[in-house]
């Protein structure tokens, strides 16, 4: 043990070397601090808390010199390297939690500061010297080292680090100042980092104490800090300032810094709205403000702060923002290596979930306009390009999410109907249409070519088409035959009797051309006609065998075809020029296991539009199955929707359950038929005239007498609208906060900080 009194020795660990952080990693092994945890265990101690102390006096003193400087960073790089290994020891779990036994600054007179735990000593530090003119931000006083500005007296409000939400002023560049930034919040990120330790539980109310203490009332700086991390990263321009290969003469110090905000931004955001009962998650308070009984909104500031954002400037700027970062791998396909390409578009997805989910009226005011598409494209982009790789299963999730919280909004399938002009080169068929039709082509490719761990998304994807179908003014033919593709893939005997909710994926199906040919039938000639074509398989499904013996038949049947999703009479067509295959992942690429997702019934709610276009939610009845016709002992709860399914054609997870016919017949009596049979029943029979009339093989001649014609007073009476909701739950919790941790482990390679240490969130494998 060495005495904490031995200056001498605990200063060489931060002394005036310059050191960079990757030299702290490489010179400090893994090893050898296990070592010391285990042996000295008082030694580790006395370091952490001597670092702590350090960075203490400097953001005391306000660091003047080059030398104080030197020792913060020094000591910043050394707790973010030792961190993970206190939090991985749940014996060493609580040290920083404790108050060090005569560390208060006077020595023996104890007053309240001094009994402060380590953790909230070192957080606070970090929070002021965030804030600390001449190193991590411009100072205002243009004068000499003596009339420095007072750490504590300075309004960290006025040091906001760039313009946008709340802040008009936008300071000048300064590189150093970004790099000392991006140090502290690494060493913030780490802190925080605790959470990756403790296994997920499914009690989600578990809140990490670093980030609980970090957010709330007693960080001073919490309002300007958040502005700084938001405006930082929605202000971001990685093009190089408008100026094409800019970014290969300069090398750009705000990228890393714009990362880590990203990052240091969502863990302070995971926060568990279905839990909290505040009123003010969607940004209206009750009360007034003078009401100090109950603090409005959660105790979370960051969280609080973001969901109280309101002026549509403030909205522009972060939706700006974001599109235009998400959309920068797109921009690379038309002039390559032109922009610089960003890593972190798995941060801003969380970014913008967070946003929508936390603060209604952003979310609406992204649907107002057809700035929303600005968002979609990328999402689709993305989830195309990723079908096949499977270690990117997490941002294909994040996207879906997204997509079905904006569909559960009316203005998201109205904006669909606006055309898609902008070629970005993508692996799927060529067509003319609108952004629905790029909707449902991409999400035709991810269900007919992804891999098989996608499968749990499936319900997903077609609650979105189904959300959005009643607002689709004209569907492309390219669109109208891929829908009716999936229904005859999904609607084979071998693929409803081989799981138990296999048939949900043609109800919702159904209910897409329900809600079309109900809702939009003046428009959509191509579906009809689609429809028509193809109304071999609406007939069979009316008259689905349900005998046991037909039932063994269809399920022999599968052992011939091994592949669920045949892409033949698929008609694929050439992919769009300059696009590649989406690849699978490079065998080794690591990755980070994820909890399973609630069920589409747990995911969302089901509200009715009215005839004003008012939705009310729909109490679930407790008798009613959580699908149209699922029989509740068929579905036990202990079968999450796990993303270890096997390939469609597997028995389901139980492995005990068989297809009987009551069973077939129970959701068989269910199908929503009628209006389609009534559509072929009037519609048939017209066009086979047509076609014996004048010889007719020419499809556009019958589309032309579709598109005239009409099915007034013939269907049967218009169904009510239902739509889908996601609502929030402890499930999406858990596995957004897995997610999360699992993206920043990964994408924190230089220096690796959190790699070979004993995380417990997630699992990490090798593709």
């Amino acid at each position: 043990p060495v005495e904490a009194t031995d200056d001498a020795f605990w200063d060489q660990f931060w002394a005036d070397t310059a050191t960079s952080v990757q030299d702290v990693f490489a010179l400090v092994p893994a090893a050898e601090i296990r070592a010391v945890r285990e042996e000295s265990p008082s030694n580790l101690a006395t370091l952490c808390y001597k670092a702590v102390e350090k960075l203490v006096q400097g953001a005391e003193s306000g660091c003047h010199t080059e030398k104080e400087r030197q020792i913060i960073l020094n000591c910043c790089r050394l707790l973010t390297r030792i961190l993970p290994y206190i939090f991985e020891d749940p014996d060493w779990r609580g040290f920083f939690w404790s108050t060090v036994p005569g560390a208060g600054r006077g020595g023996g007179d104890e007053d309240d500061e001094n009994a402060r735990p380590l953790a909230e000593s070192l957080l606070l530090a970090v929070a002021d010297l965030l804030f600390c003119p001449d190193f991590t931000v411009q100072s205002h006083r243009r004068s000499t080292v003596d009339t420095a500005e007072d750490i504590h007296s300075i309004d960290s409000c006025e040091y906001i680090w760039e313009a946008g939400v709340g802040f008009a002023h936008s300071p000048q560049p300064n590189y150093i100042h970004d790099l000392n930034r991006t140090e502290l919040l690494k060493l913030l990120l780490t802190c925080f980092s605790e959470a990756m330790y403790l296994p997920p539980s499914s009690d989600s109310s578990n809140t990490n104490p670093w980030v609980q203490f970090f957010c709330s009332t007693e960080n001073r700086h919490a309002l300007p800090l958040f502005t700084s991390l938001l405006n930082v990263v929605c202000a971001y321009d990685p093009v190089g300032y408008g100026i094409p290969y800019n970014h290969l003469l300069f090398s750009d110090y705000r990228e890393p810094l714009v990362e880590e905000a990203a990052q240091v931004l969502i863990v302070t955001l995971d926060y568990d709205s279905s839990t909290s009962s505040s009123p003010t998650v969607d940004g209206t308070t009750t009360g007034t403000a003078m009401d100090d009984v109950d603090p409005p909104g959660p105790d979370n500031l960051f969280v609080n702060y973001l969901s109280r954002i309101h002026r549509e400037e403030d909205f522009q700027f972060i939706l700006k923002g974001v599109a235009r970062l998400l959309s920068n791998p797109l921009v690379q396909t038309y002039l390559p290596n032109s922009a610089k390409k960003i890593q972190f578009h798995q941060e801003l997805l969380v970014l913008f979930w967070k946003l929508c989910d936390f603060n209604k009226k952003f979310l609406f005011f992204v649907l107002k306009s057809s700035d929303v598409l600005d968002i979609l494209v990328p999402i689709l982009y993305f989830l195309n390009d990723a079908r096949a790789d499977q270690s990117r299963v997490g941002l294909m999730h994040i996207g879906v999410f997204i997509l079905l919280l904006l569909s559960g909004e009316r203005n998201f399938g109205v904006r669909l109907n606006k055309p898609y002009s902008v070629r970005v080169p993508m692996d799927i068929p060529v067509f003319t249409g609108t952004h629905a039709d790029l909707l449902i082509i991409v999400f035709h490719k991810i269900i007919t070519s992804g891999h098989q761990r996608l499968q749990p998304l499936f319900d997903c994807l077609l609650t979105i088409v189904v959300n959005v179908s009643p607002y689709l003014k004209s569907l492309s033919m390219v669109a109208a035959n891929k829908l009716l593709h999936l229904l005859e893939a999904f609607s084979t005997t071998w693929f409803l009797f081989s799981a138990v909710q296999n048939h949900h994926l043609v109800f919702f199906l159904l209910e897409v051309f329900n809600n079309i040919i109900q809702y939009q039938f003046d428009g959509n000639s191509n579906l009809v006609y689609a429809v028509i074509r193809k109304r071999n398989v609406f007939h069979q499904l009316a008259n689905l065998p349900t005998d046991s013996q037909s039932i063994q038949k269809g399920l022999q049947r599968k052992k011939k075809t091994p592949e669920p999703i045949s892409r033949t009479n698929s008609q694929d067509g050439v992919s769009m020029e300059g696009s590649r295959p989406a690849a699978p992942a490079e065998p080794g690429t690591l990755k980070t296991s994820l909890v399973a997702t609630p069920g589409i019934d747990k995911l969302t709610e089901k509200s009715q539009v009215s005839e004003d276009g008012t939705m009310r939610s729909l109490e679930p009845e407790s008798s009613q199955p959580p699908l149209e016709g699922n029989p509740p002992s068929a579905v036990s709860d202990g079968e999450p929707w796990s993303g270890d399914r096997r390939r469609l054609s597997s028995a389901s997870s139980s492995g005990q359950w068989t297809p009987t016919p009551d069973w077939v017949m129970s959701w068989k009596s269910k199908l929503p038929l009628q209006t389609i049979m009534r559509l072929l029943q009037v519609l048939v029979p017209q066009v086979e005239k047509i076609c014996i009339d004048k010889g007719l093989t020419d499809e556009s001649e019958i589309l032309k007498f579709l598109q005239h014609g009409t099915l007034v007073g013939l269907l049967p009476v218009p169904h009510p609208i239902l739509i889908r909701k996601y609502q929030a739950n402890s499930g999406t919790a858990m596995w957004f906060r897995t997610y999360m941790w699992g993206v920043i482990y990964l994408r924190n390679v230089d220096p690796p900080i959190w790699y070979d240490t004993d995380v417990k969130l997630f699992e990490i494998q090798r593709v």
